[in-house]
């Protein structure tokens, strides 16, 4: 059966629009991503060897690389470090949100400047926290004689991680704030008067009314934070650099190591490989709760 003018038109119009996403979407994402996941059936000690014949050895780089204690002890910390982070920087931004929304004199203002760290680099983010830590909080510790400051915060391991959370939750909380409002802004004023003359105020509001009606809202930055955190290198590179000694290498900058400071390409390929998998199940399974509460809710 031949296709009708109409019918042909419309294909063609969509092509016009689609074919250049799908082209660039290849290139940059779908290729290089199938190359990688041959790359780890091969033996690759480093880049260099991309202009030799493949070498291919099965499953022998996801062997080497399931057996990696090291990995699996960077993929806890990682996980720890993501619960934390989505646990602060949701809590943080929907503070923000609901501070901007309750008619605060220059909130315009406010929104404006605590979205800004957002728009800062990672990696400048993590240098500029690295002075703060080492130089401005002493020296502040020292004058108001505040031992918890005065202490070397990215020398200590566990305070070394608490600083990679703070920095995270000062980059992503304003982020977040953008959405949540947007969330605040479209429940519907008839439901906040409605709740206000049954005598739903305050706390009772918020838990009964507020966080129902911001369930999609929650698992759009719960998802947007659980992605970022899985993935960190930037701050986590610039901050710490791994330290001290390798306690807050995060799976990411394990994985890096291992692919081009240790010439262990394929191995680390594959251990990208698990870490993409684990990203890809969490969010999932994220994004299906989250989108079966918001039709319950």
């Amino acid at each position: 059966m031949s296709l009708q003018p109409n019918t042909k038109q419309k294909i063609g119009d969509q092509l016009f629009f689609t074919l250049p996403t799908i082209i660039v979407f290849t290139m940059a994402i779908l290729a290089p991503f199938i190359y990688g996941l041959v790359l780890t059936f091969a033996d690759m000690p480093n880049v260099m060897a991309l202009t030799k014949p493949l070498k291919f050895v099965g499953f022998e780089n996801y062997v080497k690389a399931f057996a990696d204690k090291k990995f699996w002890a960077a993929m806890v910390l990682t996980i720890k470090y993501v619960i934390a982070s989505i646990f602060f920087v949701n809590l943080v931004g929907f503070s923000l949100a609901s501070l901007v929304t309750s008619g605060l004199k220059g909130q315009n203002f406010f929104r404006t400047a605590l979205f800004t760290p957002n728009l800062i680099g990672g990696l400048v983010l993590g240098y500029i926290w690295r002075f703060i830590f080492v130089s401005s909080l002493p020296a502040i510790g020292e004058s108001l004689q505040i031992e918890l400051l005065r202490l070397g915060w990215l020398g200590d391991k566990d305070l070394a991680f608490l600083a990679i959370v703070i920095v995270t939750v000062w980059q992503l909380g304003g982020y977040m704030m953008i959405i949540f409002i947007a969330g605040l802004i479209g429940i519907p004023n008839d439901v906040i008067e409605a709740a206000r003359i049954d005598g739903a105020i305050g706390l009772r509001r918020l838990i009964h009314i507020t966080l129902p009606l911001m369930v999609p809202a929650f698992v759009v930055t719960i998802f947007m934070t659980l992605k970022s955190a899985f993935m960190v290198y930037d701050i986590n590179y610039a901050l710490t650099a791994g330290g001290p000694a390798g306690s807050t290498i995060m799976a990411s900058m394990h994985i890096v190591a291992k692919a081009f400071t240790q010439n262990k390409f394929s191995v680390g390929q594959a251990q990208a490989i698990f870490l993409f998998v684990i990203v890809a199940v969490v969010s999932g399974v994220q994004v299906y709760y989250g989108k079966k509460k918001e039709l319950e809710a």
